[in-house]
């Protein structure tokens, strides 16, 4: 959920089918005519991580640390970057927006930046006693949060739950750009209906 789906990185991988096997078809679920944005997955899952994100942020408020600070701080910690490169991959930030983010948790003495002696091209991240500190809070925030919103869900329901977003994840990695799946031939054609009816009613 929200920014907390890097909290640990779930490895890129195409969806994997038995050998020999053509994957499975693709389902029109969602169809041109008649469609409502509120019962989109995409829509709803970005609902989702907007409101624990916010949920997020009011609970660093008190700490001094901003949804955009924590996560940089808390892949420090965990040894997932350890450069300015590594981490602004990491936080899939360019190099412009990396260095103003650092420069604002240099301010606040929880990151220090020193250049590589054997690659000066090379600067080197590493938390201070304070970024330490603030690090190991990280993952209860996180938690709580979470926790929170998954309120009245059953362990067995928050296991199905994961393994179908995995499922929606593996999906959208194996899909190349470009590639998505072609809708069938009944989709296309409530989609032609439903142009049909559009230049009717703007010809009426």
């Amino acid at each position: 959920m929200s920014d907390t789906a890097d909290e640990t990185t779930h490895p890129k991988k195409a969806a994997k089918f038995a050998p020999g096997l053509a994957a499975p078809a693709c389902v029109d679920f969602y169809k041109a005519e008649g469609y409502e944005p509120g019962e989109s997955v995409g829509y709803m899952m970005r609902r989702i991580i907007t409101l624990v994100s916010q949920g997020i942020e009011r609970e660093f408020e008190p700490r001094g640390l901003t949804n955009a600070q924590w996560m940089p701080l808390f892949k420090l910690y965990m040894g997932h970057a350890s450069t300015v490169a590594e981490l602004a991959r990491g936080c899939n930030l360019d190099a412009g927006s990396m260095t103003r983010l650092l420069d604002r948790l240099e301010a606040k003495q929880l990151v220090n930046r020193t250049r590589s002696s054997d690659d000066r091209r090379v600067v080197n991240l590493e938390l201070t006693d304070a970024g330490q500190a603030a690090a190991r809070g990280i993952p209860e925030v996180l938690c709580s949060v979470q926790n929170a919103h998954l309120a009245g869900f059953t362990d067995d329901e928050w296991q199905t739950l994961k393994g179908f977003l995995r499922r929606i994840l593996d999906t959208a990695q194996s899909l190349q750009p470009g590639q998505l799946p072609q809708p069938s031939a009944s989709n296309e054609l409530d989609a032609v209906r439903a142009a049909s009816k559009v230049k009717k009613s703007h010809t009426s």
